[in-house]
């Protein structure tokens, strides 16, 4: 065995570490391993100083030529909780303005590049075609494909602008789906011409403008009857290079998630990705599995079934990416700092959107509030909004003009709504999980308004009116309070029909 193949297999893998320390066992096994390509998750960027220092022993261990990637999305999908939350994708389609699209993208690349993150897994093209979808709803910025595409690719402008690589997802395309491929392996069986003309459109519109891409796990029988798009050749390869003429690099969603993992496994996974046409397999979370998939690499080029070849591609790609986006820490002057704040607080309040014509209560009213205590993680964005961040916020905004009573719930069939009081008080349920209403709370919960704070899509399970801001950031939350008081109002138009 070569020692090119070794460097090249290992160069194959972006993998995560395990907090926001790189101690010297994490860094010689990093160095053994012979990765130059991290992604980093909430537990590793507690604070600036916490990542600006992981950042640089990474690049002390491993080289300067490294790539940082995160999701810094927007919305609940954003990985630091110190720097200034940008608008959800679908919440810049509720405004709808392109131009409003390129200065978040160029604000929220300011944020990373501050940092030394080189690489930001953003934008999601996916479309919201599915009103069920679990995982997708407000990250995605709307239904209609040629809106989308227009939006995402002002922000993409943006973005690259300020010298940070992005990276398109879900290719091709994870909006219709009723499964998380987090949990279980979705499958989207449409015709190819209905898939070319709706799903891909983003993709295809948007593939010469992104230095990045990352594949779906999800089975589309009618482009591959066997793999799912990550392990594909039919999709990777003849499909996405060959007939959209894509030349950016193509990494696989985190190979870790069970659609993978428990049916190929991590490194039998990264190997028939990169034969597919992936040049990195984002192996997460167990140590052995990452070792593994190096090994598995070497093993599939002996045995024929990966040529080195296709690895040398993959790492000229990933060079290329890396030499045009450095991971380059800089200044964040504040006085910029403050402006793209003040930026997304615009975007969100003029992204709130009223359903089902929602009237204010009267001034000097008492509120009574029903929340969940607290939000349960999806997964994706890691931490929801809990009932006592939600009260903290709206009791400043609020105490001038209404009282707050709460009522708080641990598990949604733990509340009975005939047993709460029948006063007339101004009753609101906020919802702060991306989980769907069933039948029971369907039929029987009754609020004067219903505060959608996460998923759009909840506003149509409630018999009421609604208010939905598409996220839950501190920002959004402001702006709810404010149509509240009357000082603003809801200006957005829902970019996706809710059923």
């Amino acid at each position: 065995m070569s020692d090119t193949l070794q460097q090249l297999a290992g160069q194959a893998l972006m993998v995560d570490v395990a907090g926001p320390r790189l101690g010297e066992d994490e860094a010689a096994f990093l160095q053994q391993l012979g990765t130059r390509a991290i992604c980093l998750f909430r537990r590793n960027v507690p604070d600036e100083a916490s990542i600006r220092r992981l950042i640089a022993d990474l690049q002390c261990a491993l080289g300067e030529d490294i790539l940082i990637g995160m999701d810094q999305e927007g919305g609940a999908v954003m990985r630091t909780l110190f720097l200034p939350t940008a608008p959800s994708a679908m919440a810049l389609g509720a405004v709808d303005d392109a131009e409003l699209a390129e200065q978040v993208g160029a604000a929220v690349a300011r944020g990373l590049a501050s940092l030394g993150v080189n690489w930001n897994f953003a934008p999601v093209l996916d479309l919201n075609n599915n009103p069920a979808n679990p995982v997708i709803s407000e990250r995605s910025f709307g239904e209609d494909p040629l809106k989308a595409t227009r939006l995402a690719r002002a922000w993409i402008s943006g973005h690259l602008s300020e010298g940070v690589a992005c990276c398109v997802k879900h290719f091709p395309g994870h909006g219709d789906t009723h499964t998380d491929s987090h949990l279980d392996l979705p499958v989207v069986d449409k015709p190819k011409a209905e898939l070319r003309d709706y799903e891909l459109s983003p993709f295809a519109a948007l593939a010469s403008l992104t230095p990045g891409m990352m594949s779906a796990h999800i089975r589309f029988p009618t482009l591959d009857a066997d793999w799912p798009a990550t392990l594909s050749p039919a999709i990777l390869q003849q499909l996405l290079r060959e007939q959209l003429g894509y030349q950016g690099v193509m990494i696989t969603d985190g190979m870790n998630m069970k659609a993978i993992r428990e049916r190929w496994g991590q490194a039998q996974g990264s190997a028939q990705a990169l034969a597919a046409g992936a040049d990195l397999s984002l192996v997460l979370q167990f140590q052995d599995e990452m070792t593994e998939s190096k090994q598995a690499l070497i093993a599939a080029v002996a045995a024929g079934r990966l040529s080195e070849t296709r690895l040398q591609e993959a790492a000229a790609r990933v060079d290329a990416l890396i030499r045009r986006y450095p991971s380059r820490q800089r200044d964040y002057d504040p006085a910029q700092r403050a402006a793209d704040a003040e930026l997304f607080a615009d975007a969100w309040r003029r992204a709130l959107t009223a359903h089902g014509q929602p009237q204010r209560p009267p001034a000097g009213a008492t509120l009574r509030l029903v929340v969940q205590d607290q939000a349960p993680s999806d997964g994706v964005s890691e931490a929801g909004l809990s009932a006592d961040a939600l009260v903290t916020r709206l009791i400043a905004q609020l105490s001038r003009r209404f009282s707050l009573e709460v009522i708080r719930y641990q598990r949604r069939e733990e509340l009975d709504w005939r047993r709460l009081p029948q006063d007339g008080r101004y009753t609101v349920v906020a919802s702060t999980t991306r989980g769907r209403y069933g039948a029971r709370e369907r039929a029987e919960w009754r609020p004067d308004l219903h505060l959608a704070l996460w998923n759009p899509y909840a506003a149509a399970d409630l018999d009421a009116p609604a208010l939905i801001s598409y996220g839950f950031a501190d920002a959004a939350l402001d702006a709810v309070a404010q149509w509240l008081s009357g000082e603003i109002e809801a200006t957005g138009t829902l970019p996706a029909r809710l059923q």
